[in-house]
């Protein structure tokens, strides 16, 4: 076993060959691994309740949202992607962070509320990640127990907590990848696994319906029995829903960031958001669309969580074991932008610090390990916490929601909108400043009636709930 020490601050002694124009390690991002982050953000927690989305909204306003919603992040996207580099979109200085392109074109305290919104976000994203992933488990977990008693469910009711501590113990391990430029390899199995569930989800949604089990649909939102508010409140809940399964701001830069420097940045991004985007649309229509049809207005809330089945329980099984190994590389790499502005600001605090600064490399021969103290003990104070307030609040769709709804209209389209406003220099008064904040004032009223259900939601579910005694 050999144990080498190196300080990460102007550490190593490259030649000009292996660095970059700001002086990092050369950057080795493409097209499509700028894809597979992308797919493996959005092809996640958010697919699983576009089913459920479309039973609230019906045929019309639930195709109608998916694909404006596409549309808008596709466009505002693009914005962004010009955003990296700053003043010239291709040969400026690069913003390393959401934050940074933010300080750079709009100043002032701009950033530290984009950053306040943006890593609120991504905390989040980790607590709403680990109670999907404990879902999987129990699913699994509850058919077993049902198809060991003929059926019957009596007994089949079980705790989400160690499910979500087995899920701690393995995000503390892949917690430990140092960033985004290693992240590569934990995208493309997550967008592998996340292919796999949602076709698994799809198959077996539309097997119900070949065989002529499909239950009763709606163009239009409502259904029987259901008041006009309550109708209003779970309408607006599903938009929170697709608000969230189609974002993937809190991380564009970071994914950028992690792009070779030729072809321009900005190109491949731009590439990579079409692909990214057209691929998931597709799979959000063929889920939420082929889900509905088979459940109806009872679909639950994530296609694949259904219990009492006994036909074709194995692809229920494996779609749920995919999940599971998806969410876990997708935690990490929806995290990855928060855990480096922490370890950057401490670095920059304390630059002489060898417990925060250097890394140490484990193993024997070619097979050596990075580790860093100081990364060891604060991701895994971190995966804990963000573990327990799992524990504490396992509500699905209100939480997706609430998170989809705060983070759309700011990250998304606010953010993106006021920047290339002032990059372009584009006139207040003119047609395409009024179409820019047009878009950013509608996407905003979204957002905030969005976020006021998902609200309504989950304080309804908290008058009924025990912390840390729900049992699926």
């Amino acid at each position: 076993m050999e144990v080498e020490s190196v300080n990460v601050v102007g550490a190593n002694g490259n030649s000009n060959a292996l660095l970059d124009d700001d002086g990092k390690p050369k950057r080795t991002g493409t097209v499509w691994s700028a894809s597979a982050h992308i797919i493996t953000a959005v092809i996640g927690a958010g697919v699983l309740s576009l089913a459920w989305a479309l039973a609230q909204l019906g045929w019309i306003l639930g195709v109608t949202f998916i694909l404006l919603f596409s549309a808008i992040n596709l466009y505002c996207s693009n914005l962004l992607a010009d955003c990296y580099r700053s003043p010239d979109p291709v040969t400026g200085k690069r913003n390393h962070t959401y934050m940074d392109a933010v300080k750079a074109h709009l100043g002032g305290r701009m950033h530290m509320i984009c950053g306040l919104i943006q890593y609120s976000i991504l905390v989040g994203v980790a607590i709403g990640y680990t109670i999907t992933t404990s879902i999987s488990v129990v699913t699994i977990v509850k058919n077993d127990c049902i198809k060991k008693h003929n059926g019957s469910d009596a007994h089949c009711h079980f705790s989400n907590n160690p499910s979500i501590i087995g899920i701690a113990i393995a995000e503390i391990f892949l917690s430990q990848i140092p960033n985004f430029h290693e992240l590569s390899w934990v995208s493309f199995v997550a967008s592998i696994m996340s292919f796999g569930y949602a076709f698994i989800g799809i198959g077996l949604s539309l097997a119900t319906i070949i065989q002529g089990n499909g239950k009763k649909t709606s163009l239009y939102m409502g259904k029987a029995g259901q008041s006009s508010a309550e109708t209003i409140w779970l309408m607006l809940v599903a938009l929170g829903n697709i608000a969230l399964a189609n974002s993937y701001a809190q991380i564009f830069i970071d994914i950028q960031d992690s792009l070779k420097s030729t072809p321009a940045e900005n190109k491949v991004m731009k590439m990579a958001n079409k692909i990214g985007i057209i691929t998931m649309t597709i799979i959000f229509l063929l889920s939420g669309g082929s889900g509905y049809a088979a459940f109806g207005v009872d679909t639950p809330g994530s296609i694949l969580n259904t219990t009492g089945s006994t036909q074709n329980l194995w692809l229920i099984y494996m779609g749920n074991v995919f999940i599971i190994i998806h969410i876990l590389g997708a935690y990490q790499v929806l995290i990855q932008p928060f855990y480096h502005i922490v370890e950057l600001l401490l670095s920059e605090r304390w630059p002489s610090s060898s417990f925060i600064n250097k890394e140490h490399y484990v193993g024997t021969g070619k097979i050596k390990i990075r580790l860093n103290f100081f990364r060891l003990v604060w991701r895994s104070i971190f995966v804990v916490v963000a573990s327990v307030l799992a524990m504490a609040m396992p509500f699905f769709n209100d939480m997706l929601a609430l998170l989809g709804a705060i983070g759309f209209w700011p990250l998304a389209v606010y953010f993106p909108v006021q920047m290339i406003i002032v990059k372009r220099n584009i006139r207040r008064g003119t047609i395409t400043w009024i179409w820019l904040q047009s878009l950013s004032l509608v996407c905003m009223l979204v957002s905030i009636a969005a976020a006021a259900a998902a609200i309504h939601g989950l304080g309804q579910a908290l008058v009924k709930y025990k912390p840390f005694m729900y049992k699926a």
